[in-house]
């Protein structure tokens, strides 16, 4: 199958709501072949539709706990004491896909490090199942919140920025998934990350700490960081 062929069959997958993980587990190919033909079919349905409404936006309570956001922007946290999970922020952007329809992707980002972890879709679905998959995906939080697209979009491509600074880059698949958080210019977060202002790494259990300790000492030194202690 040639790169033209390979990407009309990503094309008739995604219309089909199937998620990039499983356009390329379908296809048999790698995460990174499907992913740019994911951003390239993304860009197409774009220029020829115009940016899809968001339907809706939202991100865990707490969100805010270690940043400083830029006051004039007055982007609230409901409950900014709520920081069991701070660190580790949580962003769910849905915007319409047809008439009946919604494009929904969750987002998970270490604002204080690691920049963005894991998501999951974007997937395709109804509005019944998007009310079920927000209650699963803010689970773990003390609640969620209402948020413009523009909160969602500095935490999340702003944390990537902060990551790479450090040397890191996102979860594999993040690029293919970005679209629908809108256009960004790189630099532009108006939120300082890092836990008060510097990079801070808590190692988790899936993660070759060793090897991000070595990439973050590379790009800013073994003193421009701290690592979570016990850990």
């Amino acid at each position: 199958m040639d790169n033209a062929e390979l990407k009309d069959r990503v094309r008739e997958l995604r219309a089909e709501g199937r998620s990039p993980k499983e356009i390329a587990r379908t296809l048999g190919v790698a995460p990174s072949v499907v992913a740019p033909l994911v951003r390239a079919v993304a860009a197409e349905a774009g220029a020829a539709a115009g940016a899809p409404e968001v339907a809706g936006c939202w991100v865990n309570v707490g969100w805010s706990a270690g940043l400083t956001v830029d006051p004039a922007r007055d982007w609230t946290d409901e409950k900014p004491s709520a920081d069991e999970l701070a660190g580790q922020v949580c962003v769910l952007v849905a915007r319409k896909h047809g008439w009946d329809r919604l494009s929904v992707c969750g987002y998970l980002a270490d604002v204080y490090c690691m920049g963005v972890k894991d998501l999951i879709g974007p997937d395709v679905i109804d509005d019944r199942q998007l009310s079920r998959f927000r209650e699963y995906f803010f689970s773990d939080y003390a609640g969620w919140q209402e948020a413009p697209i523009e909160l969602a979009r500095h935490l999340v491509h702003g944390s990537v920025d902060h990551a790479r600074g450090l040397g890191l880059e996102p979860y594999e698949m993040f690029e293919s998934a970005s679209h629908l958080l809108g256009e960004w210019t790189p630099g532009t977060s108006a939120i300082t990350f890092g836990r008060e202002g510097r990079p801070y790494y808590v190692p988790g259990p899936n993660d070759e700490s060793a090897k991000v300790i070595r990439k973050m000492e590379a790009a800013v030194g073994a003193s421009g960081f701290d690592v979570s202690e016990g850990r």
